[in-house]
């Protein structure tokens, strides 16, 4: 239904913009029930701040209030710590302030919003708060809430690359409580990497936001940005494989690497061609359930063929990015909990990859 309002929107998006978006969209892999804002549908839409800060309260609100009907015997006054992740939409007052005031938090809870963070924001919002719960009194908890607000987000240019984000990025949010207490806890947080490769021009220029040769503003995502993502897991596998695999595949690929360095330098010194590769740890073999950011069809298909893993375990990834688009990659985390919650034992393991 969005791409046919947009249709209608001639005196914003020409046609062969609109015919562009919709060539991505069915090829996208994103099915009919993602939402978009209500200020999506007004013609022409709304894109104040207003808008967004309507958007914003719809779906923090409604996230955080299912956060707490879960949490059993949980009221606002037991959070002791909020963080909230948003990248491309900072008002002010803050979103987190949004939070603080429609659920009267106390005066002494630790507020904390970022911004500008990408798809992983809500995993920079886990990793901070795993961070200060060690080091704060057992039972403290933290409300983390992982959103992106669309209504301001909205290009209407013809720059293709900048087109991209009105076809990925949907509208939603999620919310979860962290604490450092084990009672009526369902999971254990395991270790977090976090690699950043912005050092790099081409990593830090592959998701911009920019003005177009018109002035008009959005997010440029670049076509190499399945490659980048493909680059840059490569070496976060080196430091998540250091702090997840057990010592005997940590050795195999010791072993494997010193090998192919030893046979690459002597096929170099005698000009023959080799082709063989280094060993790839079997992650698949370690892990029964995987989470792989959802920030497109091609980059699921990068991710999958880097890691080595089966359809069946990019299910759930592949169906998040059909339910509900690229949105921060708490999702998930929820679609998974729903998805294996009544299968869950004690000892399996939920490790997320988010690139």
């Amino acid at each position: 239904m969005a791409l046919e309002h947009g249709r209608l929107m001639t005196n914003l998006l020409d046609e062969e913009s609109t015919n562009f978006m919709v060539r991505l969209h069915d090829k996208s892999g994103i099915g009919e029930e993602t939402s978009v804002p209500d200020s999506f549908r007004y013609i022409p839409p709304e894109r104040g701040i207003e808008a967004s800060r309507d958007e914003a309260e719809l779906v923090i609100l409604s996230a955080v209030d299912k956060a707490f009907a879960a949490a059993t015997g949980l009221s606002p006054a037991d959070i002791d710590t909020l963080i909230v992740a948003c990248s491309f939409t900072t008002p002010t007052p803050a979103l987190a302030d949004v939070v603080v005031s429609r659920y009267k938090l106390r005066a002494d809870v630790r507020s904390v919003n970022l911004s500008g963070m990408g798809c992983s924001g809500a995993l920079i919002a886990i990793g901070l708060a795993k961070n200060l719960l060690q080091v704060a009194p057992p039972g403290n908890r933290v409300l983390i809430v992982a959103t992106e607000i669309l209504s301001s987000m909205l290009y209407t240019g013809r720059k293709r690359e900048m087109l991209v984000p009105n076809v990925l990025f949907h509208m939603g949010a999620a919310a979860m409580i962290m604490s450092n207490s084990p009672e009526k806890a369902r999971f254990r947080l395991g270790p977090i990497v976090r690699t950043l490769t912005a050092a790099q021009d081409s990593d830090y220029r592959c998701a911009f936001q920019e003005e177009d040769d018109e002035g008009i503003t959005g997010i440029n995502l670049s076509k190499d940005l399945p490659v980048v993502a493909a680059n840059a897991l490569k070496g976060h596998l080196t430091a998540f494989g250091l702090a997840v695999l057990p010592a005997s595949e940590l050795l195999r690929v010791a072993i494997s690497f010193i090998k192919h360095k030893i046979i690459n330098k002597f096929f170099f010194t005698t000009n023959v061609v080799h082709k063989d590769k280094c060993y790839r740890p079997g992650f698949d073999r370690l892990f029964k359930h995987f989470c792989i950011h959802p920030g497109g069809r091609r980059v699921l298909d990068e991710v999958q063929r880097g890691l080595g893993l089966s359809d069946a375990d990019m299910e759930a990834s592949h169906m998040t990015l059909h339910r509900f688009g690229n949105m921060a990659s708490i999702f998930e985390c929820m679609y998974l909990r729903s998805r294996y919650l009544g299968q869950w034992r004690t000892g399996k393991e939920l490790r997320e990859v988010v690139v």
